[in-house]
């Protein structure tokens, strides 16, 4: 079977085709442990709250920063679409790339350890299920079929073996739960990590999210094909004068999983892990999750009963029609809604505004190349 992590600085996979989007408020010294698997390739880091306020970021990264006032200059009018004070902001990091695949991570994430005690490449796992295909149609019992030393079982049609493309790829997470306020007051000490027995918490696989089944995306860790996927992947209105936070990776993945079904591309999720280091206030968590908590009581059978028509060829078609179903359906339960429609037409009016024309205009005052 092929060695899948490795300590020793690795041969860069797709170093030319993927950006590594970041979202930040602090100083990025935790890119120094992600060092021997971020430093050749390409950053764009978006610096949520102060414009003003310098973030240091360690020599030898070539990076794109950008501030709200970047953001604001940039997209103008439209600029409403991207939250503010909310990890959210990242998704406009989507929106300016110009490669192929994104990976994106939080901040607090470090270098994970296997079973065995090695660092895991988080990076070349997630790539290495990008680039081979997906079973949405039909589970395999071994989990991915694809991965070396696995195989499709007995009974699995072979018409299907052929699988589908890969749009999402969805790491979990080491140390601290992505727990909802709730279960963060009732489980404080709860601890995904070698200390409480990591052979029962460290699960070496990879299994596609089957077809008409919703997930709950975590943004912390989390690749995608954004030629395929990316204008669907807006991260909604959350944070600064909005009525909800901390839902903001869930709403784009209740989206894009529509999406993805019917375009009939795949979502995996498993490998590769990151240890998440640092748990957020619950009372803080409790404070912006609070409508959420409610409202994804309406949101989720929303999505669940949601059929785009045939006419939706493409993700952008899809994606608007979403946001007129969002409206329609949504907006009757409460008036945040109305306004979450109107920003995804606008999300999708400067995606296609920014990636339809060349030019500088979109670029960063302050980016570094080593």
């Amino acid at each position: 079977m092929t060695q899948l992590y490795s300590s020793v600085k690795p041969t860069p996979m797709l170093k030319d085709e993927l950006d590594i989007v970041i979202p930040t408020i602090r100083n990025l010294d935790f890119l120094e442990m992600w060092r021997p698997f971020f430093e050749q390739y390409h950053l764009i880091i978006v610096q949520d709250g102060d414009p003003s306020k310098a973030i240091k970021i360690p020599e030898g990264f070539d990076y794109e920063l950008y501030n709200r006032d970047d953001i604001n200059r940039i997209l103008g009018p439209k600029a409403s679409c991207i939250s503010f004070k909310d990890s959210a902001c990242r998704c406009f990091g989507y929106m300016v790339s110009k490669k192929k695949y994104i990976y994106t991570i939080d901040d607090d994430c470090f270098v994970a350890k296997d079973p065995s005690g090695k660092d895991i490449n988080a990076l070349e796992q997630h790539i290495k299920n990008l680039l081979s295909p997906s079973t949405p149609h039909f589970f395999n019992t071994l989990y991915d079929p694809y991965r070396d030393g696995a195989d499709f079982v007995r009974g699995y049609p072979f018409s299907m073996r052929e699988g589908a493309i890969t749009a999402v790829s969805h790491g979990l997470w080491l140390n601290i739960p992505d727990y909802d306020a709730p279960t963060q007051l009732v489980k404080p000490l709860e601890r995904n990590s070698r200390k409480f027995d990591l052979s029962l918490r460290y699960v070496d696989a990879v299994m596609t999210i089957p077809k008409g089944t919703l997930f709950p995306m975590c943004g912390m860790n989390l690749a995608f094909d954004r030629e395929l996927i990316g204008p669907a992947m807006y991260f909604g209105l959350m944070g600064d004068g909005q009525p909800i936070g901390r839902y903001d990776d869930m709403w784009a993945g209740w989206c894009v999983k529509v999406i993805c079904d019917h375009m009939g591309w795949g979502v995996k999720t498993g490998l590769p892990y990151i240890w998440h280091s640092k748990a957020s206030n619950p009372f803080v968590n409790l404070k912006k999750e609070y409508n959420g908590i409610f409202w994804q009581e309406e949101a989720i059978p929303f999505f669940q009963s949601v059929t785009l028509p045939e006419e939706c060829t493409s993700v952008q078609q899809c994606y608007l029609e979403l946001a007129k179903l969002v409206k329609e359906k949504l907006g009757k339960v409460d008036p945040y809604f109305n306004k979450l429609a109107t920003g995804m037409v606008t999300w999708i009016e400067a995606w296609e505004e920014l990636n339809s024309a060349e030019g500088t205009e979109a670029k960063a005052p302050n980016g570094k190349s080593e």
